[in-house]
């Protein structure tokens, strides 16, 4: 597979992985776990190689969505805790126990299933309880002390952890993040009273970690768009941001075509372009089949040679039109930079999802599998 030229390929730097973990737990302290989420094949940047620079660098936990993602990291030989956060799938559970998961589970009837479980065994199976603090999605929505009983009432499995999570993290003209704390807090108050303390309690993703809402960490914090670069901006009256990180992938696509084009030329599928002058155009290793939004369409850009050059006409399946026109050295087999920084210009998948009318983490996890992972 090496001896075939790069088309469309992301580069993933291992240092700012690593330095954008240890920005998040300087943050935070030595009181409090760092769990980073690697799901989504590690927002894209390559789950098992991003799980082997985290674990080096002291990462004893890691997140993912489902089992298989889980399977993967230990298939690969990952030695760290891993938590399934959203997979409880009665036929995966089996596995669970095989490769050594941890399950967040979501209602109390999961937490007597996996008690069945850890019976069946003879294992002391760990667990994390999700609690539904006003998400309305995954988690237990049950009293305080039905909860409490469910737990004590499970003699094998152990409860390993309390978790929640929120649903308007950047919002700071929301009470809902206030609300939910609350809602969380006195839950595991209850917890605490009928004897029950889980060893690791957290709530937190990366927003509440960069904006300092410490009532919410907890002594363990799930970062997952600051491993890879990434704080989305906080609305209402936020505090600053304290977290630094940089994004850790650039993503890139070979030239394929340069041409001229005459005045009124149209450009791609359905010729939602016209050249309005004669033109210089290129064409790139890169379309949707790849995770170029469609939606950037005759409105995104790319970097080219250092300077910004625009998307003319549709996205097409496996390749994109940009005007070269400023670009007069731009030649076949050239890289052009489709997400990051070249001579001083750049696109970051914030700045991506706003011309999309996206969000950053679809940007990122919607690079398509085809492209090709370097580590740098």
């Amino acid at each position: 597979m090496s001896s075939f030229a790069l088309r469309c390929w992301v580069e993933v730097s291992r240092r700012q992985i690593a330095e954008n973990f240890h920005a998040v737990r300087a943050l935070v302290g030595a009181g409090v776990e760092v769990m980073p989420v690697i799901k989504a094949d590690a927002y894209r940047h390559g789950a098992v190689e991003v799980a082997r620079v985290l674990v080096k660098q002291g990462a004893a936990w890691l997140g993912v969505a489902s089992v298989e993602e889980g399977a993967t990291l230990r298939q690969a030989g990952v030695s760290a805790r891993i938590l399934v956060m959203s997979d409880f799938i009665p036929g995966d559970r089996s596995f669970l126990v095989e490769y050594d998961l941890t399950p967040a589970l979501h209602s109390l009837d999961s937490v007597r299933e996996w008690d069945e479980m850890a019976r069946k065994t003879g294992l002391p199976l760990r667990y994390h309880l999700k609690i539904d603090s006003g998400f309305g999605r995954l988690g237990t929505r049950a009293a305080a002390a039905e909860i409490a009983g469910a737990v004590l009432n499970a003699r094998r499995a152990r409860l390993e952890g309390l978790m929640t999570h929120f649903a308007s993290a950047a919002d700071y003209a929301s009470p809902q993040n206030d609300e939910q704390t609350a809602c969380f807090h006195a839950v595991a108050a209850h917890l605490r009273e009928a004897g029950i303390r889980p060893p690791h309690v957290h709530l937190s993703g990366t927003i509440p970690i960069a904006y300092g809402r410490r009532e919410a960490w907890g002594n363990m914090v799930r970062p997952g768009h600051a491993i890879y670069g990434y704080v989305s901006p906080a609305r209402g009256p936020a505090p600053r941001n304290l977290l630094s990180v940089k994004p850790a992938l650039a993503w890139k696509a070979s030239v394929l075509l340069v041409k001229e084009v005459p005045e009124g030329a149209p450009i791609g599928y359905g010729a939602i372009f016209r050249a309005p002058r004669p033109m210089r155009v290129a064409v790139l290793s890169a379309g949707y089949a790849d995770g170029v939004p469609h939606r950037l369409s005759n409105r995104g850009s790319v970097v080219a040679k250092g300077k910004l050059a625009a998307i003319l006409g549709s996205v097409s399946m496996d390749v994109t039109t940009i005007d070269a026109s400023g670009c007069p050295d731009l030649q076949p087999g050239d890289a052009v930079t489709l997400l990051g920084t070249e001579g001083g210009v750049t696109l970051d998948a914030q700045q991506i999802a706003r011309t999309a009318g996206t969000i950053s983490y679809s940007i990122l996890c919607g690079i398509s599998a085809r492209v090709r992972r370097v580590y740098l």
